[in-house]
C-alpha cells in the first residue's frame, strides 16, 4: 500500500458508514428518463425536425418518384387546420402542412410527386409538381404566420435546402409560379391565378425563415411567355430591400381591398375567385337573394353588380383544368382566348373517332364555327401512339396518371389519367398532357 493510501485510510467503522451512504444515495437518485422513441405516427428527420405522420395521404402508393427537386413552393391553406388537413391528405395535395401551433404533418412522401402547384411555370419550365416540394402553411395569404409556424417552417426549410441543395431564391410562393390559361376575362396566358402565400415573398418575412435572397422579377412575364394580370400582386411578390412594419400594414390593407368578394365595376368573378370562378364549391348570391353554384352559371356576361361570391375552403385548390365543351362551357373564343388557333389547343369533334384538330390548323373563323358538343383542351401537348416499343412513361413521364392527362382511343373516347390502368392502355392511344 502506498504512503498516500496509508495516510488517508479510514477506520473500518467509518468506511462502512461511507459505503452505506453511497449506496443509499444511489438508490435515492432519480432515474434518468429515457426519451420516448418516435411512434409510427411520428418521424424524426436527419436534422431532428419532428414530422407527424397521422395525416399521411392514402394516395402515396399512386404517386411516382420525382426525378429531380429544384424548388420548394410555399402555400397558405386559406382555411382552418382541420378541414385543410383532411382535404390535403385525401387529395395528396402537398408534402407537408405546418399547423398554427408549429406541428408539421407529412402528407405525401417528400420523394414522391404531390399535386400542389397545378397549372404552373417558372423560368420557362411548366408542370412544377414534377420538380418541387410543396408546403402548406395553415393560414391566409394576407395574414402573418404564428411564432411557432415561423420556427418550424424555418427548420423544415433548412433541412430541405440541405437535402436537395436548393438555394434561397428557389424557395418560391405559389402565387409566383401559378399561371392561368386564357378565359373570358384574360385573353392570354397570365400570371395572377393565385395569391396563395403572398406575404411569404416579403423580404422581412423571408428573413424570419432564414431566406436572404429572392427573385427580383418574374422571369416568364419578362420573357413574354405570360402577361401580368395582377399588377398589385406583382408589386408585393417582387418587393426588394427591407420592409418596415408600416409598409407591411399597407400591403395587408391593399390585399384586403383587392380581396373584396362583391362583383362590381372593374371587379369580375375572376378577380374574386380566380380559377375557381366556375367551381361547384363557389357560390354566387345575387342581389335578389337567389344563389347559384359556379358550375350552374352559363351566362357570365350578365352577372349583376352587387353579387356576392363565396369560395368554399373545402374546394380543391387546383381544380382540374382539362376538357371543356363548346356550348356548355362557352364559345371557343371565350374558352381559349388568343390561343383559339394555337398549336397547344386541341378540338375533338363529336363522333370523330381517333381524329382531332389542332388549333394551328384552323382559322379563327373555322374554330368559332365548330359545333356545340366539341370538346377542347387548351395548353396541352400530344404524344403517341402508345405501343410496346413506346410505353406511356416515355411519352409524358410522371404525368401519365394525372387527372388532367387524357387518353384518346380508337373508339373516340377520352379517358383521364387517374382512370387509366398502365397495364391495359390500348395500343394506338394518343396521350394529351398539360404543357
Amino acid at each position: 500500500m502506498s504512503a498516500l493510501h496509508a495516510k488517508t485510510r479510514l477506520p473500518a467503522c467509518l468506511r462502512a458508514l461511507v459505503c452505506a451512504a453511497v449506496l443509499l444515495g444511489a438508490e435515492a437518485a432519480p432515474a434518468r428518463r429515457t426519451p420516448k422513441a418516435p411512434t409510427r405516427k411520428t418521424q424524426i428527420s436527419a436534422r431532428h425536425v419532428q414530422i407527424h405522420a397521422n395525416h399521411r395521404s392514402p394516395r402515396n402508393a399512386q404517386r411516382p418518384t420525382r426525378r429531380s427537386t429544384l424548388y420548394v413552393i410555399l402555400h397558405t391553406t386559406e382555411g382552418g387546420a382541420r378541414g385543410s388537413l383532411a382535404k390535403l391528405s385525401a387529395n395528396g395535395e402537398c408534402h407537408y402542412v405546418v399547423d398554427l401551433d408549429g406541428k408539421i404533418y407529412a402528407i405525401i412522401d417528400r420523394h414522391r410527386v404531390a399535386y400542389h402547384a397545378g397549372v404552373s411555370m417558372w423560368n420557362g419550365r411548366t408542370g412544377l409538381d414534377t420538380c418541387t416540394v410543396g408546403i402548406e402553411i395553415v393560414g391566409y395569404h394576407n395574414r402573418e404566420l404564428t411564432t411557432a409556424q415561423y420556427s418550424s417552417l424555418k427548420s423544415l426549410l433548412q433541412e430541405l435546402k440541405g437535402v436537395y441543395k436548393i438555394p434561397d431564391e428557389n424557395v418560391l410562393t405559389h402565387s409566383m409560379v401559378a399561371y392561368g390559361n386564357p378565359n373570358r376575362w384574360q385573353r392570354k396566358r397570365h400570371r395572377g391565378r393565385k395569391r396563395c402565400g403572398m406575404l411569404l415573398a416579403l423580404p422581412t418575412t423571408r428573413a424570419k425563415l432564414g431566406l436572404y435572397r429572392k427573385p427580383a422579377y418574374d422571369p416568364d412575364v419578362k420573357a413574354g411567355r405570360l402577361v401580368n394580370a395582377d399588377s398589385e400582386l406583382a408589386k408585393i411578390l417582387y418587393k426588394q430591400g427591407p420592409v418596415r412594419e408600416a409598409e407591411v400594414k399597407v400591403v395587408q390593407a391593399a390585399s384586403s381591398q383587392f380581396s373584396s368578394n362583391v362583383i362590381g365595376p372593374g371587379r369580375s368573378a375572376w378577380d374574386i375567385a380566380r380559377d375557381l370562378y366556375k367551381s361547384p364549391g363557389t357560390v354566387y348570391t345575387f342581389p335578389d337573394g337567389t344563389k347559384k353554384a359556379g358550375s350552374e352559371i352559363r351566362n357570365w356576361k350578365t352577372m349583376p353588380a352587387g353579387t356576392k361570391v363565396e369560395v368554399s375552403a373545402d374546394t380543391n385548390e387546383n381544380p382540374v383544368e382539362g376538357l371543356m365543351v363548346i356550348g356548355t362551357d362557352g364559345t371557343a373564343a371565350e374558352l381559349a382566348g388568343d390561343d383559339i388557333t394555337a398549336a397547344s389547343t386541341f378540338y375533338f369533334l363529336p363522333a370523330s373517332g381517333i381524329g382531332y384538330k389542332t388549333g394551328s390548323t384552323l382559322s379563327a373563323a373555322q374554330a368559332a364555327a365548330l359545333p356545340a358538343g366539341t370538346k377542347m383542351l387548351v395548353g396541352y401537348s400530344v404524344g403517341g401512339p402508345v405501343s410496346p416499343k413506346r410505353p406511356v412513361f416515355e411519352i409524358c413521364s410522371v404525368r401519365w396518371n394525372r387527372p388532367d392527362t387524357y387518353y384518346l382511343t380508337a373508339d373516340g373516347k377520352l379517358t383521364s389519367g387517374d382512370q387509366i390502368n398502365e397495364k391495359t392502355i390500348p395500343a394506338g392511344a394518343f396521350v394529351f398532357f398539360r404543357q
